[in-house]
């Protein structure tokens, strides 16, 4: 059950990370504050497509 899933900074809309996560535990979009490389800060990824 567990998927790839790209995480994209909400600020610039580069994808930076990818992750796993478990559908039947996490249905919804995950969110996570992250270190953005191009913006040089934390900021929040969203999960994309």
């Amino acid at each position: 059950m567990r998927v790839k899933i790209t995480l994209a900074c909400t600020e610039c809309k580069n994808r930076n990370y990818v992750s796993k996560k478990n559908k039947k535990n996490d249905p919804d979009r995950i969110e996570m504050m992250k270190h953005c490389r191009h913006c040089n800060k934390h900021t929040l990824h969203k999960e994309t497509k």
